[in-house]
């Protein structure tokens, strides 16, 4: 179907306005009103105790959470579309889960089954409002992205090099890590970059299990709310300006990553 150079000018801007209005604008002002005074209140918001703490810990489950995601999402994605086994069809639905049940309902349900009376409450050490319930909450919400950026890139690869490698006297583990693992290695790198902007972005889980206690289980997207509730507008700003400068650095290698993923 051919559209009149007119009618694809107004499609542009229609689309271009929606995202101004949604995304451009938001992010715009939030920047102004975190410069707005100068640069040194900036750094004296985000250099405080509280967010520097707020900070760690962000990174720090992060740190857990993607390799752990990424090692459990290639294999699965392995499984997925090389295996043949009863129950694929459910555990290729349930990847999907985090994407469906909204995120403080995972909280509440990390609470369930970790907290003080539930199935498993009386481990050795504490879950539910320490960094433990805080990593097990990231992980959960971020578990998709690796799964579903590797499989259909196995999928489209095939399995004719790994048989071909079989043949030559190649075992199981020198097949993946010759072959398999550097034609899925831009499918890794872009759901490796979608987990760790899930895991930093990490809001309504976070908050029901972490108990935000200051300087210990208070991440960074915690730390913004507090201020805003504290009506400390300026570190509020300046904390927020912190996790878009992370999105946009996400955006950044999101865009350099995707043409080398579909060139692969």
């Amino acid at each position: 179907m051919t559209v009149d150079r007119p009618w694809r000018i107004l499609l542009r801007v229609i689309g271009l306005g929606y995202l101004a209005l949604l995304l451009l604008i938001p992010i715009g002002v939030v920047f102004y009103r975190t410069f707005e005074d100068g640069v040194g209140g900036v750094w004296d918001a985000v250099t405080t105790p509280a967010a520097i703490s707020a900070f760690s810990l962000t990174v720090t489950v992060t740190a857990i959470a993607v390799p752990l995601n990424t090692i459990f999402g290639v294999l699965c994605a392995l499984a997925l579309a090389r295996g043949r086994f009863r129950g694929k069809a459910v555990l290729n639905a349930v990847i999907d889960l985090p994407f469906a049940v909204s995120p403080v309902v995972v909280g509440l349900a990390l609470i369930l089954v970790y907290g003080n009376g539930g199935w498993l409450g009386d481990l050795p050490f504490q879950v539910i409002f320490s960094v433990p319930g805080i990593v097990l909450a990231t992980i959960f919400i971020s578990v998709p992205f690796v799964v579903r950026e590797v499989t259909p890139v196995l999928e489209e690869v095939g399995d004719d090099q790994e048989q071909a490698a079989s043949t030559l006297g190649a075992n199981r583990w020198q097949s993946f890590w010759r072959i398999t693992l550097p034609s899925i290695r831009w499918g890794v790198a872009y759901g490796i970059v979608l987990s760790v902007a899930r895991c930093i972005g990490e809001f309504g889980a976070v908050s029901v299990v972490s108990g935000k206690i200051a300087g210990e289980t208070e991440t960074l997207t915690l730390l913004v709310e507090k201020r805003f509730q504290n009506f400390d507008l300026a570190g509020a700003y300046a904390a927020s300006a912190l996790l878009a400068f992370i999105a946009l650095a996400t955006l950044l290698a999101m865009t350099t990553i995707n043409p080398r993923r579909d060139d692969a």
